[in-house]
């Protein structure tokens, strides 16, 4: 009896075609299971079947320890392919309060862990002397090493009618000279901006992808994908036919789920979503 794995069009696939993935990772950020731990991602990650994790250094001691953080990936098998650098309101204190040293302890966090990417928001308007010099000391930076600083595209903050221009030089990464970006989804959202337009401007300098989703509101959703009006599928897809290499981080919001049963089960539901658009119908010569 043919296993029905054995036939492409078993999945909806043409004949003639075979489905071909792409190198891309798939990773689960930590962020994704708060108000859960650190360690719960890695369980997670490990249960369902994730590459490996992008860790979110924040106010959980375990996300600033490298040992721990090493012990987990170890014992789990789970390998920590991104470090999110301290970057948020709420971490303002987490591995110094001088930016610059941040990013210096998450390139070294990154370096030991054997992680590719470091995740780094632009700069607060109100760091001023950080963001006079924030474009050209992250080049300094990014040629002291292999590890990758991919800047994120961020969004305006709004309440009601106003809106307040938060970040320098921009909340728009790609008004600026990085070698690498991150885009951000749930951002692209919360920008209500051209995601795909954003994507084709970072052109091949897109090195890591936080896929999630919104509808637009002015807070950041990070919806699973699929559930907002971000073109998820679509950017997965063009990144398929492109050849994509970089880390796709599933990088959505669970705190609202009522049990740990249906924060994993909406994991699940954006592990599937990202594999199933990352896998692109390759031609087949036939003999």
């Amino acid at each position: 009896m043919t296993d029905p794995g054995d036939d492409p069009q078993a999945y909806g696939v043409p004949r003639g075609r075979a489905v071909s993935v792409p190198e891309a990772k798939v990773a689960l950020s930590t962020a994704s299971v708060y108000p859960e731990s650190t360690a719960t991602a890695f369980e997670i990650a490990a249960r369902l079947g994730y590459d490996g994790v992008e860790v979110m250094v924040w106010t959980d001691p375990v996300s600033q320890d490298v040992e721990a953080l090493r012990r987990l990936s170890d014992y789990h098998g789970v390998p920590v392919l991104a470090v999110h650098a301290p970057c948020l309101l709420i971490t303002q204190r987490v591995w110094s309060t001088d930016p610059w040293t941040k990013l210096q302890r998450a390139r070294s966090a990154a370096e030991r862990l054997g992680a590719s990417t470091v995740v780094v928001h632009p700069p607060f308007r109100w760091q001023r002397s950080y963001a006079r010099d924030f474009v050209r000391g992250v080049w300094r930076m990014a040629d002291e090493t292999d590890v990758r600083f991919a800047v994120e595209n961020m969004y305006p903050w709004r309440y009601r009618d106003r809106e307040m221009l938060a970040y320098a030089p921009d909340w728009d990464p790609t008004t600026e000279d990085f070698r690498h970006f991150t885009v951000d989804l749930s951002h692209t959202a919360t920008a209500r901006n051209d995601a795909l337009e954003m994507v084709g401007r970072m052109g091949d300098r897109l090195a890591h992808v936080h896929l999630a989703d919104g509808n637009g509101s002015a807070k950041d959703e990070h919806l699973v994908p699929g559930r907002g009006t971000q073109p998820c599928a679509a950017l997965l897809e063009r990144l398929a036919a492109s050849g994509f290499t970089g880390h796709v981080v599933v990088e959505v919001n669970t705190r609202r789920s009522l049990s740990a049963a249906e924060r994993e089960a909406d994991l699940a539901e954006a592990l599937a979503f990202t594999r199933l658009h990352l896998a692109s119908a390759a031609r087949v010569g036939r003999r």
